[in-house]
């Protein structure tokens, strides 16, 4: 049944308050790090793992959610997401260790790989492909900007108003009101063709790229060529060959390669892996160079990001408009541009550096980079894509995004660690060890989201933006 316009519209905002919560717990632990590091007695090695679990296990799962959602349902597994993603919410507040805040964080990402896909299927089959459906994925795009960019500071200021947990509580209230809210305004849908879903290769992607993860740290503390460093890299590389044998044999397969063959939505997927690499390292560094050498308490920290997610909303918001105007590739052009700008400005940081000179520029383009990125990636991902595979597009665009950012993390913290100890063995003093590990980090970042703009240059095409999808699958088989 057709949805009313009123409710299609609180439809698109009871979707988007969700997804915002599930995007606002990839960055909300950053600025909480070293309050949890005190807490639960966290070794340095085992922190970047409160994020990488979460990461992880969303994006290894993604696109098992979605094509469980176009098997099932996807408001009921929608239903599910949320009540796995409030029930790990409460664990990960009530963890006593290391050990419990980790698994907490993975079943979180679990229930996030159930919801995203699922929501944003829901969104593509609820509004008609055009202009109605590209200002509502701008609405979707804008709150993924701003949820990542407020939640380093929303972490912050709970976690000095209250206590690290409760960035964890404050989703529980939320998870059920939008447990109450969804059958009376979400619509029932699925794929009727879909038979099974491939749990096995949702097992072996995310296992291989746990192992790749992994295996970065190890190489990092341990060397590159260390047995243990290159036993990891080698399982993980077996883990992702057996993944890609298996889905060409299964009969419906998790990951349908052929929807790559869809130049925009490659392109919008590299686009996603760059930005999440990119984005929620720059994350990391800069809470840890705030913290670790400015001496911020997390309260300040947190309120220092209001520059990054008060410029997010506001170019979110017009980039959301400018996309049905002047098009997708030029606005994800400039969007990626100002996220390499930003980065590039944050590897002049220094050991008495000040908000104004050494962040505020930054934040201000990495603002306006994340704005401008995530509309028209939301968009160009769900280009030409059948309805019936809109859950495993959306899974596929989430995938990359949470895959990128835990091995930008992984990669980014070994080179900022790797550096920092070598200036600390040659006898450098501390803090300015640690600005050495920050500034090699923010350069391997910046070249990162380069090649980000590139992706968007050669990779995004108008006429697949603007094709049905029968039309674009019969171009392609054509051209093949």
């Amino acid at each position: 049944m057709v949805a009313s316009e009123r409710r299609k519209w609180l439809a698109l905002a009871l979707l988007s308050a969700v997804q915002f919560m599930v995007v606002l717990d990839i960055a909300i632990v950053n600025v909480a790090l070293p309050s949890i590091k005190v807490d639960l007695g966290f070794s340095q090695q085992n922190l970047q793992w409160v994020i990488s679990a979460y990461a992880l296990v969303f994006g290894g799962f993604l696109l098992l959610g979605g094509r469980a959602a176009d098997l099932l349902g996807r408001r009921r597994l929608f239903l599910v997401g949320v009540v796995v993603f409030t029930l790990a919410s409460l664990l990960a507040g009530l963890a006593w260790s290391e050990a419990s805040l980790i698994g907490a964080r993975a079943f979180q990402g679990l229930g996030a790989a159930i919801i995203s896909p699922a929501a944003l299927s829901i969104l593509s089959t609820t509004f008609t492909e055009g202009r109605e459906r590209n200002l509502a994925l701008g609405v979707w795009g804008a709150v993924g900007g701003f949820g990542a960019a407020a939640g380093v500071l929303l972490g912050g200021v709970l976690t000095e108003a209250l206590s690290w947990p409760w960035i964890f509580f404050v989703n529980v209230p939320i998870g059920a009101l939008a447990f109450v809210l969804a059958p009376r305004l979400l619509g029932e849908s699925r794929d009727a063709s879909v038979k099974t879903f491939d749990l096995p290769g949702a097992v072996l992607v995310t296992a291989g790229l746990s192992s790749l993860v992994y295996a970065i740290t190890q190489g990092g503390n341990q060397g590159w060529t260390s047995g243990r460093t290159l036993g990891f890299m080698g399982g993980s590389l077996v883990l992702l060959a057996a993944f890609g044998w298996w889905e060409q044999r299964h009969a419906e397969p998790l990951m349908r390669f052929g929807i790559l063959r869809t130049k925009t939505v490659a392109g919008a997927n590299v686009a996603g892996f760059i930005m999440g690499t990119a984005m929620f390292s720059m994350f990391l560094m800069l809470t840890l160079y705030m913290q670790q050498v400015l001496g911020y308490s997390p309260m300040k920290t947190g309120v220092a990001y209001l520059a990054v997610a008060g410029t997010a909303i506001l170019w979110s918001a017009v980039a959301a408009q400018l996309v049905t105007r002047v098009g997708v590739k030029p606005i994800l052009v400039i969007g990626m541009t100002a996220l390499t700008a930003g980065l590039l400005y944050f590897t002049q940081v220094s050991v008495h550096g000040s908000y104004l000179g050494d962040l505020l520029p930054g934040f201000l383009l990495t603002g306006l980079g994340i704005g401008f990125a995530f509309v028209p990636i939301s968009i160009a991902a769900l280009a030409g894509v059948r309805a019936s595979e809109a859950g495993l597009a959306s899974g596929l665009f989430n995938t990359s995004q949470q895959i990128g950012g835990a091995l930008g993390i992984a990669a980014l913290s070994t080179i900022a660690t790797s550096h920092t100890g070598s200036a600390i063995a040659a006898g450098t003093a501390v803090p300015s060890a640690l600005v050495d590990g920050f500034t090699a980090a923010f350069i391997a970042g910046a070249g990162i989201a380069a090649v980000g703009i590139v992706a968007a240059l050669t990779l995004i095409r108008r006429d697949e933006l603007e094709q049905a999808p029968e039309e674009l699958e019969a171009a392609l088989d054509l051209a093949a």
